[in-house]
């Protein structure tokens, strides 16, 4: 059994579905981060730093989203949500959630807390933010145009579930995601399994959903 710390619609959407696809066992502990729960003594005693997710692992609090995610996909192989280990895949698969985690959803925070990383220059940083969210989409959709229809070809993937997950994040910008072409198909594709509709439901998502 684990133990799921969220807020909904944040980073741990992406644990959440991973969960859900591996038809794992868990429970779901909510963070009211607009109470400041996130910061209470209770909860920085597992999570010192005061984030979701956190997940409850054999007892064991562990963090870091894109981490977390793969550790499920590791401990439920038979859900096939990663390429096993030596598999001619395996290269793409973890590059693609390397570039997800590393370089476009790090865009996402300049856009949401621009002031965060800049204090004088919010406004900067937000238009950098979108700018370089708007390339990342460039990339996925020439990708997917090429090699789809999921970021692994003919292979749905846990990526894709980490793609869409920053595709909803987009989804009030001034150019949402599913403006490119191949995204918005694979973001269709997606949202039509069962756990992203069984997810929304637990995290009581009601835009976007």
């Amino acid at each position: 059994m684990y133990t799921l710390y969220y807020a909904p619609g944040s980073a741990n959407l992406v644990v959440h579905l991973a969960l859900l696809e591996a038809g794992a066992p868990f429970e779901l502990k909510r963070i009211d981060i607009d109470k400041g729960e996130q910061r209470t003594p209770e909860y920085l005693a597992i999570n010192p730093h005061g984030v979701v997710p956190t997940l409850v692992v054999d007892g064991k609090p562990c963090m870091e989203a894109a981490a977390l995610a793969l550790l499920v996909a590791e401990r439920h192989p038979e859900a096939k949500l990663a390429p096993a280990v030596g598999s001619a895949q395996r290269a793409e698969f973890l590059q693609w959630m390397l570039y997800l985690a590393n370089t476009l959803q790090p865009l996402f925070r300049q856009w949401f807390y621009p002031n965060d990383h800049l204090a004088e220059g919010g406004d900067a940083v937000k238009q950098n933010a979108r700018i370089g969210i708007a390339k990342c989409w460039d990339y996925l959709d020439a990708h997917l145009a090429q090699h789809g229809p999921y970021l692994l070809g003919d292979s749905f993937s846990l990526a894709d579930l980490y793609a869409l997950m920053l595709m909803r994040w987009a989804r009030n910008m001034p150019k949402p995601a599913i403006e490119w072409p191949h995204v918005a198909a694979l973001a269709a594709r997606l949202k039509a399994r069962p756990s992203w509709k069984r997810m929304c439901e637990e995290e009581g998502l009601v835009e976007w959903a």
